[in-house]
């Protein structure tokens, strides 16, 4: 299975209604049938890396199914381990043949009160500790990691760090991915105003979550929550970063151009055309190595995909097969 295979219907090639479609809660329900029909059994794990962070999981197994393997799921931005791509993801590897542990990364999905530092996309290190212990509770093999958007990020940027701190990691799969976030960042603040105001809404609901949990350490004020994305980011990166500047802070997370050239873990990336969050453009100058490869549809919109009426997913299908037919060797 490739990008070319994905052709839908005339109706779903706009690239708003596949971004706005893809988490409406229609497609909810309809991922909590699909992973709840898998049959797996479900436990939440929490996970304690250096420093006393603690991070939160759910790993699933279908009972008495010898597993292919495990899959390392990690959401976007501002999403969570309960997000539907990843519910349905989930869905698809478990009727695969594999386990999954489902990463909430720092203040996602109910875990605000586990930490008091605030979340930030260069916070690798915990997210890498953190697969080093599911690693080691759950040593099946092949270990694979799964990103969308941000995870997607994520994702290859632990498969960059995976041979030096020998990690067993198999493969690699970003749908969506940010490459570029100074890019990223302009392409939100100059497209249709809606997903800026998404993603802005959903973060001061995060920043005043921590505020209310933590008060002693987060004490700033209403006016810094009605901040814009831009100028947010820097407040935050100035007071809870070591990074100083904007520039620095997207650099550390960047990985665009010929970061990926040095790729051991072989890597599978999907993107489309016509995503309204994460510019091309940085795509074509990507640098991958021999092993790995990007596939770009025509459609998708941010990490959509959809291909029916039922509101099927192409990406959670494209997942699947790409380390189902990893597993079979």
């Amino acid at each position: 299975m490739t990008a070319a295979d994905y052709a839908p219907p005339r109706w779903l090639r706009n690239a708003h209604v596949q971004s706005v479609l893809g988490s409406s809660p229609l497609r909810r329900r309809t991922a909590e049938q699909r992973l709840a029909a898998a049959g797996a059994r479900t436990e939440i794990h929490l996970l304690e890396t250096a420093g006393g962070v603690r991070l939160q999981g759910l790993h699933s197994a279908v009972p008495g199914v010898r597993p292919h393997g495990l899959v390392l799921l990690l959401h976007g931005w501002e999403g969570s381990a309960e997000s539907n791509y990843m519910r349905l993801t989930a869905a698809q590897l478990l009727g695969r043949g594999f386990e999954v542990f489902r990463l909430n990364f720092r203040d996602h999905g109910d875990t605000h009160h586990l930490n008091e530092g605030l979340f930030h996309s260069n916070r690798l290190d915990e997210v890498v500790q953190a697969a080093q212990e599911v690693a080691r509770r759950f040593p099946l093999r092949p270990l694979s990691v799964a990103g969308y958007s941000l995870g997607g990020n994520f994702a290859l940027r632990l498969a960059l760090r995976a041979s030096e701190i020998g990690l067993p990691l198999a493969h690699a799969v970003a749908v969506c991915p940010v490459l570029d976030p100074a890019r990223t960042m302009d392409s939100m603040e100059t497209g249709l105003p809606m997903y800026l105001w998404y993603f802005e809404r959903k973060w001061r609901d995060s920043l005043a979550r921590k505020r209310n949990l933590f008060p002693s350490v987060h004490d700033f004020d209403d006016r810094t929550l009605g901040l814009r994305m831009r100028p947010l980011t820097q407040w935050m990166v100035e007071r809870h970063t070591d990074f100083g500047t904007l520039d620095r802070y997207f650099e550390g997370y960047s990985i665009a151009g010929p970061r990926l050239a040095r790729l051991r873990v072989p890597a599978s990336i999907l993107m489309a055309a016509d995503d309204p969050v994460i510019p091309l453009d940085a795509f074509g100058e990507l640098q991958l190595p021999p092993h790995s490869r990007l596939e770009v549809a025509p459609w998708g919109g941010h990490c959509g995909f959809l291909e029916n009426a039922r509101l099927d997913g192409f990406a959670e299908r494209w997942i699947a097969d790409r380390l189902a037919a990893l597993a079979a060797g």
